[in-house]
């Protein structure tokens, strides 16, 4: 099936594929999985979310199956966490940067598609967090870990904020565009410097 045309989202939506799967990749040299493990974990990290997403909607395909650009995206972030972990591990700052970027452009996306489908505000928002989110938590999931989004960071709560800048733009009949634009810069401002910081959400009493 034939592509959509490279555009800047693309390219930026494929930067985010390739740094979350680069993440489920390294997690899984660190467990000292075998390459199939591995590039199971890169799949699994960059594509579950908008998996998820797509099929909760009802937008069949999911787009990140019926597009290859997705599937060699994650594949080669997951050939490079094996066979280049030891340069990666002195990236930790560059990735992380990243991985702030994916995690704004995908909560808006997430969002946006979901508010294009019908959906109304809330589910719409839950739907933006899913797709930020979901393909770390499926990454934990997977090596039996509590998801690292449960407990600790201002991770899901950046991607919320960014979603709430789609639907109050969305609400005020704002243009799409710059919404999303400004969506994905608060949660990648909020993301680097909860990281710089050493945030983290509020934890239950007793623990």
């Amino acid at each position: 099936m034939p592509t959509d045309p490279i555009t800047l989202l693309t390219v930026l939506d494929l930067i985010g594929v390739f740094v979350f799967g680069l993440s489920g990749g390294t997690l899984a040299v660190r467990r000292r999985l075998d390459v199939f493990g591995v590039m199971v974990l890169s799949l699994a990290a960059a594509l579950a979310g908008g998996v998820f997403r797509d099929l909760l909607i009802g937008a069949v395909p999911p787009a990140s199956l019926k597009d290859e650009r997705y599937l060699l995206a994650a594949l080669a972030a997951g050939l490079a966490a094996f066979f280049l972990h030891p340069q990666i591990n002195r990236l930790g700052k560059p990735v992380m940067v990243l991985d702030a970027a994916g995690l704004g452009l995908f909560a808006v996306a997430g969002c946006g598609k979901a508010l294009a489908y019908g959906l109304t505000p809330l589910p719409a928002a839950l739907l933006g967090v899913l797709t930020a989110c979901g393909g770390g938590v499926m990454r934990d999931l997977l090596v039996a870990e509590v998801p690292r989004v449960l407990r600790e960071e201002i991770y899901a709560m950046a991607a919320l904020l960014g979603t709430l800048v789609v639907i109050a733009g969305h609400t005020l009949g704002l243009p799409a565009m710059p919404v999303a634009i400004a969506g994905a810069v608060a949660v990648f401002a909020l993301r680097v410097v909860s990281v710089l910081r050493n945030w983290s959400a509020p934890r239950a009493p007793g623990s």
